[in-house]
């Protein structure tokens, strides 16, 4: 199992850039950022843009695989997308990763902005939009007249650097079947969990029984990454128990993730300093 930390976009970008150094030096795996243009209208939150950060620290640093966690793409334009993910790729020498959803609160990341809220009308631009950006990962001509997006004879050289693709990360929440459908095409899934209005942590018998589902959707036996998000920065003696029942339900990564509450830098530095449970 590979282990990494999941951030959000808030504080300032060095205070980010200095955060992904300290993980790889720790000999974490991987490090994301949120995607959230505003979050839960807190004006005073300080916010980072995402890609901007990423390019800085894909330039610094080695080793460690990095991305968004999660990416809307309802709100972005794929072809923009598309050049900015496959620049990542190269900046980083393919240890890119993209992670896309719906996102989330509809509300606040889209609704105020006059953006589309509907989740089916998102969930139906995130299927295009990625049939889009594959093809022109491919650096071979696409021609593309959906619904909600279209291009004609349009190449986008180079190519990404990773093949077959940059891997696509899909987020779902479990129980509902739809976006581990979704997911079951890519290359990986973020899975959150909700009961009722509450969303909670999921379990490894969740994990277990999504893997179960998913297998039975993939449509070719390729690698897979089935993405688990927690935090062991209270016990870290126990951090190793914690994380091993999700290793063997079939999760490929644990993410040390952070509510992003008041001192949470501390928390995650301090928790990034200790080093990855192993």
């Amino acid at each position: 199992m590979k282990l990494g930390l999941s951030i959000p976009n808030f504080g300032t970008p060095r205070s980010l850039i200095s955060l992904a150094q300290a993980a790889e030096a720790s000999g974490w795996d991987g490090l994301f950022i949120w995607d959230h243009v505003v979050y839960r209208k807190r004006a005073d939150q300080e916010m980072v843009d995402p890609w901007v950060v990423l390019g800085a620290i894909a330039a610094s640093t080695e080793r460690i695989k990095l991305g968004t966690m999660i990416t809307p793409l309802s709100r972005r334009r794929p072809w923009k997308l598309a050049r900015e993910t496959a620049t990542l790729d190269h900046l980083s020498r393919g240890r890119f990763v993209l992670g896309v959803g719906l996102g989330n609160p509809p509300d606040a990341d889209f609704g105020d902005f006059g953006e589309v809220s509907d989740g089916r009308t998102r969930a139906a631009m995130l299927d295009e939009g990625l049939e889009v950006i594959v093809g022109l990962w491919s650096g071979a001509p696409v021609t593309h007249q959906g619904e909600h997006y279209q291009l004609e004879d349009t190449r986008m050289l180079p190519p990404a650097l990773q093949t077959p693709r940059i891997p696509v990360w899909v987020a779902g929440v479990w129980p509902n079947r739809a976006p581990f459908r979704r997911a079951a095409r890519w290359d990986g899934v973020v899975p959150t969990k909700k009961s009722g209005e509450t969303f909670e942590r999921m379990t490894p018998e969740d994990v277990a029984g999504m893997k179960t589902y998913i297998d039975d959707h993939r449509p070719a036996n390729t690698p897979y990454d089935i993405v688990i998000s927690g935090w062991t920065g209270d016990d870290l003696p126990g951090a190793p128990g914690t994380i091993e029942p999700f290793a063997s339900a079939g999760a490929t990564w644990w993410l040390e993730a952070t509510p992003g509450s008041p001192g949470w830098e501390h928390e995650v530095r301090a928790r990034i300093g200790a080093g990855p449970p192993v």
